[in-house]
């Protein structure tokens, strides 16, 4: 219980994304076996149900996926926009120093398996697919290294965290610029303008949550009917939000001991409920509690759980489920290209890189990590699952079985990837101990 306590802010985060990998292979798991059961034509069903707002004058009606993918996953780059901010002002890509090294292995997991790809790839129709496999998913990714315990450096799970967060910096620069519709510049003005008002109110030390998600919603919808993909919207409002506290600490101990004294002298008479005085001073405590926390931190902690155990899984649950008996209409090309690029783009491009630049002291590698270590780590980052299957979705939206195709390269690739990622960092680690 103790130990719970004591865990520092990155071991809880990891905690998190550990659990969540395990909800994201339950998920994955229900959504093939249903889709694939006698009841696959409900699941089809459910996801492809309209759900919106209809008037005389006004329509505004998508499928539950659709709402799911546009609608929950802004939330999802919400929270992806507020981590990269942090990490860059304060975490693990703040200097040149600490960057380098997971900023180099994010290069050569994202060019390699691109790379791959366009080499691969014979069909001209399943080119614009070559952002598939880019990303790396956190979630599993660090699922599976909990699953090594303590064989595995806590500075190998850094790396993997920045050079995911680098990666997907990278994803979602591809999906604005490649994989965004026909553009209303208009809409995509307004927007911007009222992102470029929150900015300055931040930059002004002014900070609203209600007026944040007022002009989110907004937001969110001219990027929808501007062409640009919505949950670019997410990514870029999450930077509007201040990282500062309205206090500093020695301000805050200050009042914490100013408060704890007037509740002390008020509870001279001791009653089995709280006085006048008393609820005034918990509210002043709440007060300064609340100017305390930095905003970026605050709204950070309170969506990582949503995120991680709802938004993520009902995204696996929507997106995962492929019709394997229809294995007549898929891609196999396709197929087989993902698989490749995943399992060995990730693993070779990762790896190569790190040990290249290593050698002409380009970075500094922790001394506790070894070369099995880095070239497991890129293996398990083949494990594209989330992003993997948010890009597919995009790149052949008017193709359903070169989704289906994307999809099951995807699940293939991420199996492979995590199962020899797996057994070198467990090799690794063994020979290390002993």
């Amino acid at each position: 219980m103790i130990k719970e306590v004591f865990l520092t802010p990155f071991q809880k985060f990891v905690k998190i994304e550990s659990f969540s990998g395990i909800l994201l292979l339950l998920a994955t798991i229900l959504a093939l076996i249903w889709a694939n059961s006698p009841y696959g034509d409900i699941y089809r069903e459910i996801w492809q149900y309209d759900i919106g707002v209809v008037t005389e004058s006004f329509e505004f009606k998508k499928p539950l996926i659709l709402w799911i993918n546009d609608g929950l996953m802004a939330i999802f780059f919400f929270l992806i926009g507020l981590e990269i901010k942090r990490e860059l002002l304060i975490g693990e890509l703040n200097s040149p120093k600490k960057i380098a090294f997971p900023l180099i292995g994010a290069l050569g997991g994202m060019l390699v398996p691109v790379v791959f790809f366009l080499v691969l790839n014979q069909n001209p129709e399943t080119t614009k697919g070559w952002g598939i496999p880019m990303a790396t998913d956190i979630a599993f990714s660090l699922a599976i290294l909990n699953a090594l315990g303590k064989r595995v450096p806590l500075s190998l799970k850094v790396f993997l965290t920045a050079f995911a967060i680098v990666d997907d910096i990278g994803a979602v620069l591809v999906i604005a610029l490649f994989y965004s519709g026909s553009i209303n510049i208009t809409l995509l003005l307004i927007a911007l303008a009222m992102l470029v008002v929150l900015y300055i109110l931040s930059y002004k030390g002014v900070y609203s949550r209600f007026l944040m998600f007022f002009f989110g919603i907004i937001i969110w919808f001219l990027f929808l009917k501007s062409g640009i993909h919505p949950t670019v919207a997410g990514i870029l409002l999450a930077f509007s939000v201040p990282i500062r506290q309205k206090i500093d600490t020695s301000t805050f101990l200050e009042q914490l001991e100013n408060v704890y004294n007037d509740i002390k002298t008020a509870s001279v008479l001791k009653k089995p409920i709280l006085s006048t005085e008393q609820i005034q001073h918990i509210d002043d405590l709440e007060d300064w509690s609340s100017k305390f926390q930095s905003p970026l931190q605050h709204l950070e902690h309170n969506l990582h759980g949503w995120v991680a155990y709802f938004i993520i899984p009902i995204f696996a649950l929507a997106n995962a489920g492929v019709l394997i008996s229809g294995s007549e209409n898929l891609e196999i090309a396709l197929v087989t290209n993902i698989i490749i690029c995943l399992v060995l783009g990730k693993g070779i491009g990762i790896s190569l890189i790190v040990f290249l630049a290593k050698k002409i002291k380009l970075i500094e590698v922790p001394s506790e990590i070894s070369f099995r270590h880095i070239l497991g780590v890129s293996f398990i980052a083949g494990i594209g699952f989330t992003m993997a299957i948010f890009i597919a979705s995009l790149a052949f939206a008017s193709t359903p079985e070169f989704i289906d195709s994307a999809k099951i390269g995807i699940l293939i690739g991420s199996l492979i990837s995590a199962i020899i990622g797996y057994f070198i960092l467990r090799s690794a680690s063994s020979k290390t101990q002993s």
